[in-house]
């Protein structure tokens, strides 16, 4: 679709200014006439430079919070509920979201349901802010008519995986602290202590004096690193990006996923992660009224592990195929027994979404206990990690100190 500018007059004779998204010039000359406006121009959109407000991607760019996206999902729901029209309700909304960007969205949103246009299709042109399940479910809720209820669900769905993300985060920020602390503490005895300390022991003992091992490779390493500093932290900087750039390829994405789920304590996280989205999510969309094929292919882009995905993909090619979906996931390696067992049971039941909206409970609580248990291990192993590098610094500073004064006493 293209943007197109317009000039009109509303109903009073006032003369209105705005833009809207069509796929040509008569189509949006079409949608201003719908909002009870006489058109006078409409032209294709041109933005306009303006020095007081440059934008800089990297600096201006805000993402919707999620914390934002749950309150206007609930307030939504709660609004249509109680027989508010969708059009008020979504201008009451902007009105009350403080984010700048989600704010816009609204307003875009609005002026397409406004003019016609579905709600689901007008949420599905701002991706940055409504997912492809969001946009899924409330286009079922649209088609049965319990939209309200969807909303409520998508919010729900919001809040527990959040929450997980929050613990998740909440359990690698102390170790990535860690070692932070470390690597600076590394690179600031390196560059500026052990080569003074160096200098000491040398006018002390000599410049042919036999120091000892661990000593001698300090003040190597020392010395490689006060010569080579700008070049070390170059080639630093350019593995890191060449890393992230091989990663975020579609090959090294499948290769790094692969790797970690083959990390013991890694996998179990991502694993039991990994089960509990795919339960919730896929739970919801079938009891929004999507199919089980859709639900499958949109489910799996919202694991967050190419690996995983591909199983589920896998599978839900065997479900194509006439296959029940709890055969493909029984062979799986990745999802356990009782997966594949409690979804057995639910297709036998019909109770398919009720089943698995158990097992995301239970996965969810799973794991909380897998990550606290994690945060109190890593906690003194981190110490234990930097306590002993230190100490091996120290030890390799102070033993030749302590061997010179032997001698001179």
């Amino acid at each position: 679709m293209a943007k197109f500018e317009y000039s009109a007059f509303d109903q009073s004779g006032k003369k209105v200014d705005g833009t809207v998204e069509a796929n040509d010039k008569e189509a949006a000359t079409s949608i201003v006439a719908n909002q009870g406006l006489k058109p006078l121009v409409v032209k294709p959109f041109k933005k306009k430079f303006d020095p007081n407000h440059i934008e800089i991607p990297f600096l201006t760019r805000k993402k919707v919070k999620t914390k934002d996206l749950v309150i206007f999902t609930r307030q939504i729901s709660t609004m249509i509920n109680a027989g508010v029209p969708l059009v008020r309700s979504l201008a009451t909304m902007q009105s009350q979201t403080d984010n700048q960007m989600f704010k816009e969205t609204i307003a875009a949103v609005s002026k397409d349901v406004e003019s016609g246009m579905g709600f689901a299709e007008s949420l599905e042109k701002h991706p940055e802010a409504f997912d492809e399940i969001y946009v899924n479910m409330v286009a079922a809720g649209e088609a049965g008519g319990i939209l309200d209820d969807i909303l409520k669900r998508l919010a729900h769905q919001q809040e527990k995986q959040a929450s997980i993300k929050k613990k998740v985060k909440s359990a690698s920020t102390y170790p990535a602290v860690l070692v932070f602390i470390t690597v600076a503490a590394f690179f600031g005895l390196m560059l500026v202590v052990i080569p003074k300390i160096g200098d000491i022991i040398k006018d002390l003992a000599g410049e042919d004096a036999e120091l000892p091992k661990l000593t001698q490779i300090m003040l190597d390493v020392s010395d490689f690193t006060v010569s080579n500093g700008p070049l070390v932290l170059l080639a630093s900087g350019l593995l890191v990006y060449g890393f992230r750039r091989y990663i975020k390829s579609e090959r090294g994405k499948y290769q790094w996923h692969s790797f970690l789920l083959k990390i013991p304590v890694i996998k179990t996280v991502i694993a039991k992660v990994a089960i509990a989205r795919f339960s919730r999510t896929f739970a919801s969309l079938m009891s929004s009224g999507v199919s089980v094929i859709e639900a499958l292919n949109v489910t799996a882009k919202a694991i967050g592990n190419v690996v995983i995905e591909k199983e589920i993909l896998d599978a839900a090619q065997e479900v194509k195929a006439g296959k029940q979906l709890s055969e493909p996931l029984s062979q799986s390696k990745l999802f356990p027994p009782i997966v594949s067992q409690m979804l057995a049971i639910g297709e036998e039941t019909g109770q398919t979404d009720t089943i698995l909206i158990k097992v995301a409970d239970f996965y969810e609580e799973e794991v909380d206990a897998v990550i606290d248990s994690l945060s109190s291990i890593i906690e003194p192993v981190m110490i234990v990690f930097l306590g002993t590098m230190v100490g091996l610094i120290a030890y390799s500073v102070m033993g030749p100190i302590a061997g010179l004064s032997q001698q001179i006493n």
